[in-house]
C-alpha cells in the first residue's frame, strides 16, 4: 500500500467517524463526470491528492472545523461549493484589483469569518494556503497552512493542526508567492 493510500484510508476511517459543523452526514463522493465538468470549469486539474478525497471519500463534509466545501454543489449549511468560491473570488478580484485572487488556488475549507484553507492546484507540492482577509491589505492576507496537501491532512488526521486548542500558538509563514501569482492580475 502507498504512502497515499495508506493517508487515504485514514482520512475516510475518521472521516466516517467524526462530523463538521453544519454536516449531518457524509455525502457519497462525486463521480468521475463530476470531477471533469469541475476541472473544465476552473481551466485546471486538481492534484491527484485533492482529486482522489472528491472521488473516494465524500463530496466534502470532512476535515478539519467546517470540513471540506463540496466541488460543484451548495453543502447542507449553505456554504458556496469549491467551484463556486473560487469563481466568485476570481471574479471580485476583477472588480477591485487591490484584492487580487491567485488562479489555480482554490479554496477547500471555510474557517469562518470569511477565512479559508485552499490548494495551490499550480503548485506540483500541493501546497495549502490560509487566507485570511482580516489584514489590511491582500499582501497580508495569505500565509502557508501546510507545504502540502499531504502534509495538511496528516495534521487533521493526527490532530496536530494549528486550529487544534493545544497547538493554537502556531505561526505560519507569509505566502512568499503571491506577489508573483497575482502580478499578471495587478497590471492587467
Amino acid at each position: 500500500m502507498t504512502e497515499n493510500e495508506q493517508l487515504l484510508t485514514r482520512v475516510a476511517d475518521k472521516a466516517r467517524t467524526i462530523r463538521p459543523w453544519g454536516w449531518t452526514s457524509l455525502p457519497e463522493p462525486v463521480d468521475a463526470a463530476t470531477l471533469a465538468r469541475a476541472e473544465a470549469t476552473l481551466g485546471f486539474r486538481l492534484p491527484s491528492l485533492l482529486a482522489d478525497l472528491y472521488l473516494r471519500i465524500g463530496d466534502g463534509g470532512f476535515g478539519p472545523e467546517y470540513g471540506l466545501l463540496p466541488l460543484l454543489d451548495s453543502p447542507p449549511a449553505g456554504e458556496p461549493a469549491a467551484v463556486t468560491q473560487y469563481l466568485a473570488n476570481r471574479e471580485n478580484a476583477h472588480k477591485d484589483p487591490d484584492w487580487p485572487w491567485p488562479e489555480g488556488v482554490l479554496p477547500i475549507s471555510h474557517w469562518g469569518c470569511a477565512m479559508y484553507a485552499c490548494v495551490d492546484c499550480r503548485s506540483p507540492q500541493a501546497p495549502v494556503l490560509l487566507f485570511e482577509p482580516n489584514a489590511d491589505d491582500a499582501d497580508q492576507a495569505w500565509y502557508v497552512d501546510a507545504p502540502s496537501l499531504t502534509d495538511w491532512l496528516r495534521t487533521w488526521v493526527d490532530g496536530t493542526g494549528w486550529y487544534e486548542e493545544m497547538n493554537e500558538e502556531s505561526e505560519m509563514a507569509p505566502w512568499a508567492d503571491f506577489r508573483i501569482r497575482t502580478a499578471a492580475a495587478r497590471v492587467s
